[in-house]
């Protein structure tokens, strides 16, 4: 903890989420954040079979 920039000792909790909202603006959206959220919705579930008995995760065309 002593060595961990985000979380040691003397570093107030505006400190803290500025350094990360600093840092959260320089990063891409996470890989797998779209077909998560489908399944997070759904409290863990996959979505509906759609009519040929297939599960599908959908995502975006311009998302990905």
């Amino acid at each position: 903890r002593a060595r961990n920039i985000h979380a040691r000792d003397g570093v107030s909790e505006d400190e803290f989420v500025a350094m990360r909202e600093a840092r959260d603006k320089t990063l891409d959206m996470p890989r797998l954040i779209l077909p998560s959220v489908q399944v997070n919705m759904r409290a863990g579930h996959l979505p509906p079979a759609d009519d040929n008995g297939v599960t599908y995760l959908k995502l975006p065309v311009n998302a990905v």
